[in-house]
C-alpha cells in the first residue's frame, strides 16, 4: 500500500469489500458506486466476484433479487441502516434465495446508536459492542428464512471518491449544503419565542433538525476514519455557520477522542461554507480544460462528478444521435490505467492551452509505441488534429485495448473543444469581466438593467443567447460576487423587471429542463402559469439576496471583489485563496474568521500552520 492518503484510504476500504464479494450478487448504492468508480474501478469488483455472469446491481426497491443459483449477496451502502434502507434490504432479500448476506455500511456503529436515540452515556458503556448491527444480522437471517443462514453487518468507511492524489470528493454528501439566512426562519418556526435565533451566527447543533444533524454525524464518522487511516490528531477550524457545527462535531466525536490519544501525526482541518463564495462555482474565469469538460459534456447517470464521453467514433457505427446510446459511454475516471491517470492529473493541474498540448503529446506517444502511421504536426492543436490521431486506433483492436483510457480522455477533449457551449464560454467570460468593472462604479439596479436585454423568450433566442438556466448562472454570479448591497427603490424596481421577464421566459419554454421543473414545481410547461412561474422566481430572488449577504457575518472575508485602479482591472479573488493566504500569513497569527473548534491544543492555528510555513521551500 502507498503512503497513507486519500487514494490508499479508499482502496484499503474497497479491498475489505472485495474480500467478501466472491461469487456474490453485489448491490451498490449510487454514492458507493461512485467511490468504486474513482477508487479502483468496477473491473476490480467484477474480478473479485469471479462469475461469468454480471452480478452487479443498483441498490433500489425495484432491484432484481437473487435466484436459486445465487445464494450469496453483498450490499454496499453509503448511508445509515435505518428506515427505507432497511425496508429495501428486506424486500430484496425476501424475494431472493440468499443463504449468506453481507451488509456493508459506510457509517460508524456509534452513529447508528445516535440514530436510534441511545444516550451518549449509554453509548459509552457499549464500547466494543455493536448491538444495532447484531440486531440487523438477526433480521437478515429471518428474511432469508432460516436462522442458521449466515449474516454479517460491517462498517467500512467508503467515504471518498479520490479524483486525484490530493483531491477527493464525498458523493454521499453532494446534497449537504450550508444554511442561508432564510433557513433561520424555518428553524425558528419549531422554537418557542424566547429561544428564537437572531441570525446564522447563533445557530448551533441544538438548533438543527434531527435529519440534518444525522447527516452531519455521518460525514463526521467518515472524516474520523480518514484521520485514523492517516494516523493524525486533527485540529478543527471553521469558516462559516455550518462549517462551525461540523468542525465542532468532529472535535467532540467520541470515537475520534479515543483515536487521537494514540495518533502520532498532526493535521489541521479547515471547513469552509461553500455559500460564502459561489462566484467561483458558477464563474468562467478558470482557464482549465477539465472545468470545461465537466461543464459541457452530459453527466454520467448516477454520478455527481463524471461525464459521458461518446465512443461511437471508435466503432464502425455512424456518429449520429440514434447510435449514441448503442455504445457504452466512456468517462474521465481511469483508475486502472496508469498512463491515462497521469494525463488526467496533468489536465487538472495545467491551463487550457498546455492541457490540450498534453493530450496531443500522449496520443502521439501512444500511437508511436503501437507503430501506427502517425503524421506529426506542430503549432496550434485543433480538434480535427486530435481526432485524426484517435482514429488511428479505430481498426486496431489490440492498440485500442492498450490505450482505451487515454482515448476516452482524448475524445472528451475533442468533444468539449467542438461543443457549441464551449464557444459560448467566452461570452460568459466577457460579461463577467464587464460586470466586475461595473460593480465598483454602478449600483446593483444598474447591473440588473444591463442583464435585462439578455433575457429572451425561446422564439427570440439564437444560439448565442442565454438559456433560462444560463441566466440563473449569471444572476448567481452577480449576487455572489457583488456581496452585501443597499436596498432602495431603484433596486426593487430593477429586480421586479428582471423577475417578470424571467417568469415569462420560463412560461414560454417548449419543454421544462429538470432544473426548471424543480424550481417551478411543474412537470410540464403546459401546466406552468405565469402566477406559478412568478412565485418561483420571487423565491429565487429571496435566495439570491441571501447569497449576496452570506459574508455579512465575516470580518476579514467580507468580499471576493477586488476594485480596479489605474494599473489593474477589477477582479475576483476566491474566498479559499484568501483563507489560505491568511493561514500562511506570519504577520497575522490570529485570523478572526477562521474559528478554532477543537478541544485540547488551543493554539494550533499558530503552531500548526506556522509549522507548515517552515516546511515550505524558501
Amino acid at each position: 500500500m502507498n503512503t497513507p492518503g486519500v487514494l490508499s484510504f479508499t482502496q484499503q476500504a474497497w479491498e475489505q469489500v472485495l474480500a467478501k464479494a466472491k461469487r456474490a450478487v453485489v448491490y451498490l448504492d449510487a454514492a458507493c458506486a461512485e467511490s468504486l468508480h474513482w477508487g479502483c474501478g468496477s473491473s476490480r469488483l467484477l474480478e473479485a466476484v469471479g462469475s461469468p455472469a454480471c452480478y452487479l446491481r443498483e441498490f433500489e426497491p425495484a432491484a432484481v433479487g437473487g435466484g436459486v443459483e445465487q445464494p450469496k449477496a453483498v450490499f454496499v451502502l453509503s448511508s445509515l441502516l435505518k428506515g427505507r434502507i432497511v425496508e429495501t434490504l428486506r424486500d430484496i432479500i425476501c424475494r431472493s434465495h440468499f443463504q449468506y448476506c453481507v451488509v456493508v455500511t459506510a457509517v460508524n456503529h456509534a452513529v447508528h446508536l445516535t440514530a436510534n436515540h441511545v444516550p451518549a452515556a449509554a453509548a459509552a458503556e457499549l464500547e466494543g459492542q455493536q448491538p444495532v448491527f447484531e440486531q440487523l444480522e438477526e433480521k437478515l437471517c429471518e428474511w432469508m428464512g432460516n436462522m442458521n443462514y449466515t449474516a454479517e453487518v460491517l462498517h467500512i468507511p467508503l467515504l471518498l471518491a479520490p479524483v486525484a492524489p490530493h483531491l477527493a470528493l464525498t458523493p454521499a454528501f453532494a446534497s449537504l449544503f450550508p444554511l442561508l439566512p432564510q433557513d433561520v426562519h424555518i428553524l425558528n418556526s419549531a422554537r418557542p419565542d424566547r429561544r428564537r435565533l437572531g441570525s446564522l451566527a447563533e445557530v448551533d447543533a441544538t438548533a438543527l433538525t434531527p435529519e440534518l444533524l444525522l447527516q452531519i454525524r455521518c460525514l463526521v464518522s467518515g472524516l474520523s476514519s480518514l484521520c485514523e487511516h492517516l494516523g493524525v490528531r486533527e485540529e478543527c477550524f471553521a469558516v462559516g455557520a455550518l462549517s462551525r457545527i461540523i468542525a465542532a462535531d468532529l472535535a467532540n466525536f467520541a470515537p475520534a477522542k479515543n483515536r487521537r490519544k494514540t495518533a502520532t501525526g498532526r493535521a489541521s482541518v479547515v471547513f469552509v461554507d461553500r455559500t460564502l463564495d459561489l462566484t467561483g462555482a458558477v464563474g468562467h474565469h478558470g482557464d482549465n480544460l477539465v472545468e470545461k469538460i465537466l461543464a459541457v459534456l452530459p453527466q454520467l447517470p448516477g454520478h455527481t462528478n463524471d461525464v459521458m464521453v461518446n465512443m461511437v467514433e471508435l466503432t464502425a457505427l455512424q456518429d449520429e444521435e440514434e447510435n449514441q446510446n448503442v455504445v457504452v459511454p466512456g468517462c474521465l475516471a481511469q483508475s486502472n490505467d496508469p498512463a491515462a491517470k497521469a494525463l488526467w492529473e496533468a489536465l487538472l493541474n495545467t491551463k487550457h492551452k498546455e492541457a490540450v498540448m498534453e493530450v496531443r503529446r500522449h496520443l502521439v506517444e501512444a500511437a508511436s509505441r503501437e507503430n501506427l502511421p502517425i503524421k506529426m504536426s506542430v503549432g496550434r492543436v485543433t480538434p480535427g488534429q486530435l481526432m485524426s490521431y484517435i482514429q488511428l486506433f479505430k481498426n486496431n483492436l489490440k492498440s485500442l485495448g492498450n490505450h482505451c483510457g487515454l482515448l476516452q480522455l482524448g475524445l472528451a477533449t475533442v468533444q468539449t473543444l467542438k461543443h457549441p457551449q464551449t464557444a459560448k464560454w467566452d461570452n460568459f467570460l466577457a460579461f463577467e469581466r464587464l460586470l466586475l468593472q461595473n460593480i465598483g462604479e454602478s449600483t446593483m439596479s444598474v447591473v440588473l438593467n444591463q442583464l435585462l436585454p439578455m433575457i429572451k423568450p425561446l422564439n427570440q433566442r439564437t444560439s448565442d443567447d442565454y438559456s433560462p438556466e444560463e441566466l440563473l448562472v449569471l444572476l448567481l454570479y452577480i449576487y455572489s460576487v457583488g456581496g452585501e448591497f443597499s436596498v432602495d427603490k431603484d433596486l426593487g424596481e430593477g429586480e421586479e423587471k428582471v423577475k417578470k421577464a424571467l417568469a415569462q421566459v420560463f412560461c414560454e419554454e417548449s419543454e421544462l429542463s429538470p432544473l426548471l421543473r424543480k424550481i417551478t414545481g411543474c412537470d410540464s410547461s403546459i401546466n406552468l402559469t405565469f402566477h406559478k412561474s412568478k412565485s418561483a422566481v420571487d423565491e429565487l430572488f429571496t435566495l439570491l439576496r441571501d447569497i449576496a449577504g452570506a459574508r455579512n457575518l465575516m470580518k476579514q472575508f467580507k468580499s471576493v471583489y477586488v476594485p480596479g485602479n489605474h494599473t489593474h482591472q477589477a477582479s475576483y479573488k476566491p474566498l479559499l485563496k484568501q483563507v489560505v493566504e491568511e493561514i500562511f500569513n506570519p504577520e497575522r497569527p490570529d485570523p478572526v474568521d477562521i474559528e478554532h473548534m477543537s478541544s485540547g491544543l488551543t493554539d494550533l492555528l499558530k503552531t500548526g500552520f506556522s509549522m507548515f510555513m517552515k516546511m515550505l521551500p524558501s
